[in-house]
């Protein structure tokens, strides 16, 4: 009968709550990591305050202590494995978090200084017939800035859109021809070191060739948006090829050689099965192009000038674009005894260009999106 007992009770479950006890003995509990991070902002902030307080200083003290705190108390509590483990954990989740910190910042400067300029009137009317004396009287008078950035947005469309007219299809057939084509050959080895060479070329060094390329055709003072949009495009090429080659590349064999099989040709097959594949990344790439050169100031300045009306015709006169609107607003105020009027009209170029930046990222991933290829049987 005492066996029996001594059986029964050692079959017996072990309480749940006893369960738990063991499984979590040496570990952390899920409040630990939030309580130790609250600490090291607070002491961060202390710390910073003592210097003078900075949102740069504060994040850099409470990520760093926030790091050798929780490395301390998870070795302590878990052990040294598993505090190296944190450590590491940490270091990465901080260095994420400082590097969102000066992307954070911009875009609160930005939006601070540039939302009280953004109004239908900077959206719709130009510089043409603001002056000096306009600046001061709209000082005076504590009337809204007049004069906007119409010309400069227009003008920063056409010829971004002419420079992405010239180098999609260029980009994309090189890439093509050095995937589909090429095959590691001797001209497909010298575009790809000419490639490379692009990449790295000043922004300035493009402008200068297009307007020497089309001064010497049109003569020495042809500035024009087109002049422009090839400086842009010498800029865009490289990005686009290189994207697009990597794009291509991982499409899978197996889908090239099943459209073989059936007899489809070899620029059927690019067509309608590998570029349809690779046209998420395809179109990543074109924004990412875009976005690269749709900001350049200097190659603007020596291929299209600067202008105060409107001009939607690339190819007459001069035209003006946001980021040489912005540098002439700083840099030659309207008004050099009342610059406020034209560093509130820069912040909200500045705004507005941002916004067309985020807009094209948001295309993209629609573009991609609706030309993917469907999945499902």
């Amino acid at each position: 009968m005492s066996v029996m007992t001594t059986n029964t009770q050692a079959a017996q479950p072990t309480p749940p709550s006893r369960k738990r006890n063991s499984l979590s003995k040496g570990k952390l509990p899920r409040w630990a990591v939030p309580a130790i991070a609250a600490g090291a902002i607070i002491i961060g902030a202390a710390f910073s305050t003592l210097t003078g307080f900075n949102v740069a200083t504060f994040a850099i003290y409470s990520a760093v202590l926030f790091v050798i705190a929780g490395t301390v108390i998870t070795t302590a509590v878990e052990g040294r494995r598993q505090g190296r483990n944190a450590m590491w954990t940490y270091l990465i989740y901080g260095s994420f978090l400082l590097a969102l910190i000066p992307l954070a910042s911009v875009l609160y400067t930005v939006l601070e200084k540039g939302l009280p300029g953004m109004n239908s009137h900077f959206l719709f009317s130009s510089m043409n017939g603001v002056t000096g004396a306009v600046d001061n009287q709209t000082v005076a008078d504590g009337a809204p800035v007049v004069g906007g950035a119409y010309h400069a947005l227009m003008g920063t469309l056409m010829i971004t859109l002419w420079a992405t007219v010239i180098s999609v299809p260029v980009g994309m057939l090189t890439a093509v021809y050095l995937v589909e084509y090429g095959k590691n050959g001797p001209l497909s080895k010298a575009i790809t070191f000419f490639v490379d060479v692009m990449t790295g070329i000043p922004s300035i060094v493009a402008g200068l060739f297009a307007a020497a390329f089309f001064g010497l055709l049109l003569g020495p003072n042809a500035r024009m948006g087109i002049v422009a949009a090839v400086a842009l495009s010498v800029l865009m090429i490289p990005t686009v090829v290189r994207s697009t080659e990597e794009m291509l590349k991982i499409v899978p064999n197996e889908l090239r050689e099943a459209s073989y099989a059936l007899g489809v040709r070899r620029w059927r097959t690019i067509l309608k099965v590998v570029i349809p594949t690779a046209i998420s990344g395809i179109a990543s790439g074109v924004t990412l192009a875009i976005a690269r050169v749709i900001g350049e100031t200097a190659p603007i300045l020596v291929t299209a000038g600067i202008a105060s009306s409107i001009n939607m015709n690339v190819f007459a006169n001069w035209m003006s674009t946001l980021p040489t609107f912005i540098y002439y607003q700083i840099l030659t105020p309207t008004s050099p005894t009342n610059i406020d009027p034209s560093v509130q009209r820069a912040w909200a170029a500045a705004l507005l260009l941002i916004l067309m930046v985020m807009a094209l990222n948001l295309g993209a991933r629609l573009i991609a999106s609706l030309f993917a290829p469907k999945k499902g049987r």
